[in-house]
């Protein structure tokens, strides 16, 4: 765990709150406990954040995937090719979202119990949904997409990913036979064929 080492304060006593949190729930883990499993004193991590909600709310907005995905355009890895462009955005964010498979099922279970919680969560999703709607966008200007309506094809992008995560969430077993490449690429085809001038 070496890599453990190089975590700062701040991250280390993210990640711990993300593990016990996930574990136990919002209500039953203390800030004494989320600062010792990361090896400080509950006073550090009031003086970093303030309050146990706002620790959680700290990590969501560090570790969730509006930032990596903003990436994916600002280092020019969009190719202006659907196909290519959709397999790509589609990856990335099951790779995000696998990875942050603990935050996911705190929102999903903490979401009615912390004021304003709700409001953080959407946070991302609503960023991915500008950031997909600008590409359909410039797609369509670049007379590589149809004419339509490019905040409703990247809302029913981002479903369709979303539900296909939320399906494995618990277990892989759901759909045993159908691989999340395989969905992945079946997913992406149909998603060009119908929107390719």
């Amino acid at each position: 765990m070496s890599s453990s080492n190089k975590l700062s304060t701040d991250d280390k006593l993210l990640l711990a709150a993300i593990d016990l949190i996930a574990e136990k729930g919002y209500n039953g883990v203390s800030t004494q406990e989320i600062a010792g499993s990361a090896g400080f004193s509950e006073k550090t991590l009031f003086r970093r954040f303030g309050s146990k909600q706002n620790l959680l709310e700290t990590a969501f907005d560090r570790y969730h995937y509006a930032e990596e995905m903003t990436k994916l355009f600002n280092e020019e890895q969009i190719v202006w090719d659907l196909h290519s462009d959709l397999q790509l955005i589609s990856r990335t964010y099951h790779e995000i979202m696998n990875r942050n498979r603990k935050m996911i099922m705190i929102s999903i279970k903490e979401e009615g119990n912390l004021p304003g919680f709700r409001e953080k969560t959407q946070k991302h999703p609503r960023q991915l949904l500008g950031i997909l709607t600008n590409y359909f966008n410039t797609m369509h200007e670049k007379g590589k997409l149809i004419p339509t309506d490019p905040e409703l094809q990247a809302l029913s992008f981002m479903m369709m990913n979303f539900g296909a995560f939320m399906n494995n969430l618990d277990s892989d077993e759901n759909y045993p036979t159908v691989s999340l490449e395989a969905f992945i690429m079946e997913s992406v085809q149909t998603f060009t064929r119908a929107l390719t001038p």
